[in-house]
């Protein structure tokens, strides 16, 4: 029977197990009570309407504080949000090793530069094929096709037997940009014995095998020269392999590209620095615009989920300062909206439509492509690597649960179906889980990171729900009102079901409760601060049906 003091090798996801964003993984290794961690990714998710005021979210890094003086090393796979975004915020916070290659690398430093106040994080830029060593680890980077540059797989060798960590990858046999996932390399490891493998499971939902970018590039070739007015294309601005394609068409089609939004300049930089961009013309700032006819320009707008503050949104509302898109002109949505975002987008879709705007999606044409594998592409990296554990990581629970199924099928003995916060041993067996710990989210609201508590995030959300009522009392000693009492009321309705106007009801309300109390009692300044709370709340309840914040301030002169 193993000693509580032999040595384990755990795997303990804090956040992208079970939600989309947010990836962040530990891997464990030693005694249950004297573990090295290494950290796999530190990533972001984008809040939506239930998080007013919101910028980012985390996962909760409590355990890693507290763990500080045993971590190695963070190693990230590539350079999306969900997986490096967090970094900004985070890692001041712990002051450890941070790996990268160099695309990830310099676009981290393009993105703090742009930022006041943006911490100096300090990265080691590796190369895939090395080793680096942190503490009992051994991680290697592995390239891997997905929808960024420099993406990679991690092949992590430790006493006790070797895991991969597939990053998001796919099976691209045709990329338009770097190279295809290295399958010779991870062919070699499963042949050496892995001990586990921890995958991508975004989807795990979907049969066959993804378009390659190469038939996406083909496509828009083909649509761009096809349209006679302006075209606008949108996708996620990391995509630099999209950028070449769309750029290539666009000069096949005798069309120059206009570049609209910060996030594109910052990648576009980055990219022509390492030679990504070679061969492909220069870009045009958005002032080229208007002089360009409509049959040779192509603009790519960022935007692609919806955001309000970007290029795609702005032009829709016809509210963009340089760019504009009217009949007849074609929109190309190189992009899928992300679970969350589809309402936003659908919006802009509906508002560019209305103007007479053709709009080319992938439900059209093959106008995009997945990063993520297929349901085929899944059961080939289990060809390939026969790993004795599966761990499904990067998903929701419906991918999570899909994923399971196909590595059982697949002939992989153990497969843990896990959620955030959940200790896993791989090793020594039966790999199981152990132990739990208490996960969340914290939160970026301005300058500001915490929980829902420390933000504010909370109130917030009644405050958007219900609004807010502020009153203002001043009563003399012998408890009558020395003045007319002041009352705020913001996020209620003008009038209330009944036809009186919100204000006169508030000010009766208030009125009525301070001369209703006993004068022993209104000489109590928190006694009627309560009793007027108290009322407001539940007449505006029985009226509107909602309870407002009400905060009520009674002094006593």
């Amino acid at each position: 029977m193993a000693s509580r003091n032999d040595p384990e090798l755990v795997f303990l996801p804090l956040g992208g197990v079970g939600e989309i964003g947010m990836n962040l993984a530990l891997y464990g290794y030693g005694p249950r009570f004297d573990r090295t961690w290494i950290a796999v990714d530190m990533g972001v998710a984008f809040p939506g309407m239930e998080l007013p005021g919101v910028d980012l979210m985390f996962a909760d890094i409590g355990f890693l504080e507290e763990e500080r003086g045993n971590i190695a090393g963070i190693f990230v796979t590539h350079a999306h949000e969900d997986h490096y975004g967090a970094l900004a915020a985070l890692w001041p916070r712990l002051k450890v090793p941070v790996y990268a290659t160099a695309f990830t690398a310099d676009l981290l430093a393009a993105k703090l530069a742009g930022e006041p106040g943006a911490p100096r994080v300090p990265v080691e830029v590796v190369a895939p094929g090395h080793m680096i060593g942190a503490g009992p680890f051994t991680v290697e980077y592995v390239n891997v096709a997905h929808s960024i540059p420099e993406s990679h797989a991690l092949v992590i060798e430790t006493p006790l037997g070797t895991v991969v960590h597939s990053g998001d990858y796919k099976l691209d046999p045709t990329p338009v940009l770097g190279d295809r996932t290295d399958e010779a390399r991870l062919r070699a490891a499963g042949d050496a014995g892995v001990l586990a493998l921890i995958s991508d499971s975004t989807n795990a939902v979907r049969d066959g095998t993804g378009p390659s970018e190469a038939e996406v590039a083909a496509e828009i070739a083909d649509i761009v020269a096809g349209c006679k007015r302006r075209v606008a294309l949108t996708t996620f601005a990391s995509n630099v392999g999209r950028l070449r394609s769309i750029a290539l068409a666009a000069k096949a089609a005798g069309r120059q590209v206009v570049l609209s939004g910060r996030a594109f300049q910052r990648v576009v930089g980055v990219a022509r620095e390492l030679g990504m961009l070679d061969g492909v013309p220069r870009f045009l700032d958005e002032e080229a615009f208007d002089s360009l006819p409509a049959h040779k320009v192509a603009v790519v707008l960022t935007g692609s989920q919806g955001e309000s503050r970007a290029s795609l949104a702005r032009v829709a509302r016809d509210e963009h300062p340089r760019i504009s898109l009217d009949r007849g002109d074609t929109l190309i949505y190189s992009a899928w909206a992300i679970p969350g975002n589809e309402r936003p987008v659908i919006d802009i879709m509906n508002d560019l439509a209305d103007r007479g705007v053709r709009i080319v999606t992938r439900e059209d044409r093959v106008v995009h492509t997945s990063g993520h594998p297929r349901r085929d592409e899944m059961r080939t990296m289990y060809d390939w690597i026969r790993p004795q554990v599966a761990v499904p990581v990067h998903g929701e629970a419906v991918h999570l649960n899909a994923h399971a199924d196909l590595a059982r099928a697949a002939g992989v003995g153990t497969v843990l179906n896990l959620r955030n916060g959940a200790i896993a041993r791989l090793a020594p067996a039966p790999a199981e889980v152990v132990d739990h710990i208490e996960t969340g989210r914290w939160y970026k609201d301005g300058k500001v990171v915490g929980t829902a508590e420390e933000t504010g995030v909370l109130a917030r959300r009644r405050l958007s729900f219900a609004g807010h009522v502020v009153v203002s009392l001043v009563l003399d000693r012998r408890g009558d009102l020395a003045a007319d009492p002041v009352i705020v009321a913001e996020g209620l309705p003008e009038t209330m079901p009944d036809g009186v106007a919100t204000e006169d009801l508030l000010e009766d309300i208030v009125i009525g409760v301070v001369e209703g109390l006993p004068r022993p009692r209104r000489r109590d300044g928190d006694q009627v601060a309560e009793s007027v709370r108290r009322a407001v709340r539940g007449s505006v309840s029985e009226l509107w049906g909602k309870k407002p914040v009400c905060t009520v301030v009674a002094s006593i002169i």
